[in-house]
């Protein structure tokens, strides 16, 4: 895929979106490569996925170039290439493992979600993001929907969705859609940073972790009892558990093996 990269740094895996010409807006027939990139990197022995855009951009969404939209005639069509979107940005949300998204220059529309999808968002302090569907006559994809209300509350979500409009890191940060703002020069330094403190936690217990969390607006406090025990008898039985254990008590890293 000429237009998405991967580069597997130890156990992070970094993928770039290498379309600096389109501010890398993903092209017409390319969700299905993206899903399948997420797919790849599930089954891969890397632990942690980092997102982010050549360029200094990191995705305009979805590539509108008016002289590939002539195929979408019917409502058949249209929605076939809805569901491959969908499908892409299901995949990134059920991913197992952490995944971080590395913002600089626009996220917007599917962009903009495709950050959100991921576990963290760190923005440089030229980033800036925009539910942009508004002004394009569409409405929001990609998961935003159900993920911008979740991060930032149900009004504010309302309000960037409803107008569009365009905001900067910072007010980014002071919403909470992103988790730090950096300078440009320090985004991969403050990325790898944050790797390694991923890396740290044991994998079995990080994707525990994961889908506890997702879950837990649609759960009941009962319901998430439930599943917790179900989790923890499972990760009390790993090797990962007693290597927790017996690193501690030995007063040396653990050494995870992810079983």
């Amino acid at each position: 895929m000429a237009w998405l990269s991967t580069e597997d740094r130890g156990p992070v895996r970094w993928m770039t979106i290498d379309r600096p010409d389109r501010k890398n807006a993903i092209p017409f027939d390319g969700w299905g490569e993206l899903r399948s990139a997420f797919e790849d990197f599930e089954g891969s022995e890397q632990r942690i996925l980092v997102v982010t855009g050549a360029g200094g951009e990191f995705c305009a969404g979805a590539d509108l170039d008016p002289s590939r939209l002539d195929v979408l005639q019917s409502i058949t069509d249209r929605h076939q290439r809805m569901k491959e979107i969908g499908s892409a940005a299901l995949t990134l949300h059920r991913l197992t493992k952490p995944t971080i998204a590395a913002v600089d220059g626009v996220a917007v529309g599917a962009g903009m979600n495709l950050a959100l999808g991921c576990d963290l968002v760190i923005a440089t302090d030229r980033a800036r993001f925009s539910e942009i569907f508004v002004k394009r006559g569409l409405t929001v994809d990609f998961g935003g929907s159900w993920l911008l209300p979740r991060i930032v509350g149900l009004q504010r979500a309302k309000e960037l969705a409803l107008s569009g409009r365009i905001i900067g890191a910072e007010e980014a940060l002071s919403i909470g859609l992103v988790l730090e703002v950096v300078p440009v020069e320090g985004l991969e330094a403050r990325v790898a940073e944050l790797t390694e403190s991923l890396l740290a936690g044991a994998p079995i217990g990080q994707m525990f972790v994961k889908q506890t969390l997702n879950a837990s607006f649609e759960s009941s406090m009962a319901d998430a009892l439930g599943w917790e025990g179900q989790a923890q008898a499972v990760a009390l039985g790993t090797e990962d558990m007693a290597e927790g254990v017996n690193s501690f008590l030995e007063k040396r890293p653990p050494v995870w093996r992810g079983r």
